[in-house]
């Protein structure tokens, strides 16, 4: 490891790339602590403390978490990245509805930077109506339970459309500052920047969880340090499930192109046990934040004080089963719509590859869609225990919502970090220096 950050320093092009983004993401927080014209910040601190106390942070705590805190602060990045994560998973998903953007996914650099134009636009619009949304229940006082003060000094049209458009200004600023790191940092722009906004609230949650267990015997000091063995337990856990894959083997008859023999080589096609990746937790936890937005709409409707027992929390067994079932279920749909196996077959055929003992063609794609299926199962079962981790907590150590190793946090902080990695060592290799993690 020592050896690996020694060639890291040496080469004079991956220091600047790793000071690059290291300065994009001060920039990035000090926009996350900046607040928006109009906000009483006072009285949100206080609305903000008191539904942390009681173990509710509001309707959009998978927002805030992607913001970094910097929801429930009503800063000029609170809305984050999250209209740009959605924004690509629908454009994602449209590809297969829409044949015009099918079309442009198989024409290679030039459709995706088509496609990447559609999703800053989108980005725009979504950002807009979640600002429009936010901002509107900041006036009227819903965004957090049992706030009964002002969060805003100017409840007239003027101010409260300058704070949509700030905020709406502050996600186009996000996008800029991942795509900078994309093009002259190191690894995933947008990727780098979830993983800041999620390690960022690590050391305040795990310090906030010693803090409210210092009764007894260091009883605070045992759950905090409780708490981090069973993070790291956790992340390699899922490192263990993240590299897991199944490697297809696929073999290219030799062929004759001219004076030319092609072909003839051995390669694989790598299905990973874990697919589809944290979308699906993403899925299952927008979906299930509609019963708490009815219930907490529509107060007085009659099913609101069922919605609100069993849905705003997060710590009922239904809701928990209810989670369960949906990341199944969007794993199988995600994966169904993102991995084709006729096409992969058909190309192998167009080129003369084979799986050894299939047959090219129809074979060769029940075969992959049979492979596939088997992992999905593992992997989506995986993917529902994870996102379980935070109720887990609750009944083992009594941490509830403070607990910082959530499933979908650790998923992303894990998947980038090691995306992260691989993209450093395949540079030093390409300098001839050795792999980073050797």
């Amino acid at each position: 490891m020592l050896t690996g950050f020694m060639n890291v320093l040496r080469s004079s092009d991956l220091r600047k790339k790793i000071g690059f983004t290291l300065g994009i993401l001060v920039i990035f927080r000090i926009g996350s602590t900046m607040p928006v014209p109009n906000v009483n910040m006072v009285n949100l601190h206080e609305c903000v403390t008191t539904a942390e106390s009681g173990d509710q942070a509001g309707l959009f705590s998978m927002i805030n978490l992607f913001s970094g805190g910097a929801m429930l602060q009503m800063s000029v990045f609170a809305l984050g990245i999250m209209p740009y994560i959605t924004a690509s998973i629908i454009l994602q998903l449209m590809t297969v509805v829409v044949p015009r953007l099918e079309t442009l996914k198989k024409e290679g650099a030039s459709g995706t930077a088509k496609i990447t134009q559609y999703t800053r636009y989108l980005t725009l619009i979504l950002a807009v109506l979640n600002g429009t949304a936010y901002v509107s229940m900041a006036v009227n006082g819903k965004i957090l339970q049992g706030c009964t003060q002002d969060i805003v000094y100017d409840k007239g049209i003027f101010a409260i459309v300058v704070m949509i458009l700030t905020m709406t200004a502050g996600t186009g600023i996000v996008m800029w500052l991942g795509e900078l790191i994309t093009d002259h940092g190191v690894g995933r722009g947008m990727s780098v920047l979830m993983f800041t906004t999620i390690a960022a609230r690590f050391p305040s949650s795990l310090w906030q969880i010693k803090v409210a267990h210092e009764g007894g015997a260091d009883k605070g000091w045992f759950l905090f340090l409780l708490v981090i063995a069973i993070g790291l337990l956790v992340m390699l856990g899922i490192i263990f499930m993240e590299q897991g894959q199944r490697r297809i083997p696929v073999q290219y008859a030799k062929r004759m192109v001219g004076r030319k023999m092609y072909g003839g080589s051995k390669t694989y096609i790598p299905l990973k046990v874990n697919q589809s990746g944290v979308i699906p937790v993403i899925f299952a936890s927008s979906i299930l934040y509609l019963p708490a937005l009815v219930a907490q709409l529509w107060p007085d409707w009659s099913g609101s004080a069922w919605l609100s027992a069993n849905f705003v929390k997060g710590d009922h067994w239904i809701y928990n089963v209810v989670f369960f079932i949906l990341i199944v279920a969007f794993c199988y749909f995600y994966v169904s719509i993102t991995f084709n196996p006729v096409e992969i077959a058909d190309n192998m055929k167009k080129y003369g590859g084979f799986i050894p003992g299939i047959r090219a063609g129809a074979p060769t794609a029940r075969y992959l869609q049979y492979v596939l299926s088997r992992l999905t199962a593992p992997g989506s079962l995986y993917l529902g225990l994870i996102a379980l981790i935070p109720t887990l907590a609750f009944i083992l150590v009594g941490a509830s919502q403070q607990f910082p190793f959530g499933g979908t946090s650790i998923l992303i902080v894990v998947g980038v970090g090691l995306d992260t990695v691989k993209q450093i060592q395949s540079q030093l290799e390409q300098r001839s220096y050795e792999g980073f993690l050797r």
